[in-house]
């Protein structure tokens, strides 16, 4: 902390989870903060930054905050092929680590063709994947810092209201559905697996199968017992190349070697069963649930679109800086606004649970072992999808 008992927070990035993430935490004032610097590749984006959120520095280097005492925490808020290297460095300067989804990912050895997503198998993937994760899980260990994983479905109002149930009516999963879609990524490098870590599964999916592990790993702690997965079976696709460009012409979708298109279904211990869903050909929005059949409850949680307000343009004269929902392509017609984005999605919640962390020295609800989890599952399924088979995790 500084002088002041502020908590001092350094920022790496400047994309939408970014925005996301600051938008949340100045929502929440509970905790003393210090927005101490931005760290990005542009320097015109740092500027709009800093100018937007009371930064009180910028840097082109992530050293400048591994180096700046007064920083207590690094918010990780890029492409995934860096995580790895920067959550490394974080955890070594002695600073706590706040990181965007996914955790982790294959993005490319020295030696493999290129592109890897075509011409590396997913099998190799995930087993190189195990390797990075139980390091990285050794340094957490041994690092005495607190790794919190920016997974917003586990503190959406929803979610959290779900697991209030289970816990008090000791509810028993029997199926759970999830999905997240839309109409592809504003990302330039979406479509290539070296930069992802794959396509829309780990994109978009990983949320509801992370909220889906969460709310299975509640109602295990309701039952003192173990709950975890037994198998994995994906099936995956290509499906948007085929169109030709005027068919295109309304999704964002371009694939080069990673899936727009995937199923995957999980099997646990207890032989209940999820279907989790990501795909990136829903025009209109974007599609964010999780639905549970329990055996004395049926319990629907909607994200997006959600039923709070509606409405309808006829033209978007004066409507350039009004927020309607993410990856929407126009604002006429018929559309449901995201309402209080931040709070409905979960992560004005996360962000508070993440700063009392630090603040008050507990652990945050999101925390490495779902981060493990929950990426060790992704590449599980890539490696059914390739095999055609169950794969055990």
């Amino acid at each position: 902390m500084n002088e002041k008992g502020e908590i001092c927070i350094g920022m790496v990035g400047t994309g939408r989870a970014t925005e996301l993430h600051m938008n949340a935490l100045q929502r929440y004032t509970e905790v003393p903060l210090c927005y101490k610097c931005i760290v990005g590749r542009r320097q015109e984006r740092l500027d709009l930054y800093k100018k937007r959120y009371g930064f009180l520095n910028t840097s082109l280097e992530l050293d400048d905050l591994l180096y700046d005492p007064e920083i207590d925490v690094i918010d990780i808020c890029t492409p995934p092929y860096v995580h790895d290297d920067m959550i490394t460095a974080v955890l070594k300067s002695g600073k706590h680590v706040i990181c965007e989804k996914p955790l982790s990912g294959y993005f490319g050895k020295a030696g493999d063709k290129e592109p890897i997503g075509d011409n590396v198998s997913k099998a190799h993937m995930y087993e190189e994947l195990l390797k990075s994760l139980d390091r990285l899980r050794d340094l957490v260990n041994k690092s005495g810092k607190k790794f919190m994983y920016a997974e917003n479905f586990v503190y959406a109002p929803a979610i959290v209201k779900a697991a209030e149930i289970i816990r008090k009516k000791k509810s028993k999963i029997l199926f759970a559905k999830g999905e997240e879609s839309l109409k592809g990524s504003s990302s330039p490098v979406a479509g290539e697996w070296s930069k992802t870590g794959g396509g829309t599964f780990i994109r978009t999916g990983a949320h509801p199968l992370s909220a889906i592990l969460w709310l299975k790993k509640v109602e295990a702690e309701t039952y003192g017992k173990d709950i975890c997965v037994k198998t994995v079976f994906a099936d995956m696709g290509r499906i948007t190349p085929q169109l030709t460009e005027y068919e295109h012409r309304h999704i964002a979708a371009t694939p080069i070697d990673v899936e727009d298109c995937a199923t995957v279904i999980i099997t646990f211990s207890d032989n209940t069963r999820a279907v989790i869903m990501a795909n990136d050909m829903l025009l209109g929005g974007s599609k964010n649930y999780v639905e549970l059949y329990c055996n004395d409850a049926v319990i629907n949680c909607k994200m997006t679109m959600s039923d709070m307000m509606e409405t309808y343009f006829l033209d978007e004269d004066r409507l350039d800086d009004v927020y309607i929902s993410e990856m929407l392509p126009s604002k006429t017609g018929w559309n449901k606004p995201f309402l209080e984005d931040e709070i409905i999605r979960g992560y004005t919640d996360e962000m508070r649970d993440f700063i009392e962390s630090i603040y008050y020295d507990r652990e945050p609800k999101s925390s490495f072992d779902l981060a493990y989890d929950t990426a060790k599952i992704i590449y599980a399924a890539y490696k059914s999808a390739e095999l055609g088979v169950a794969v055990k995790p």
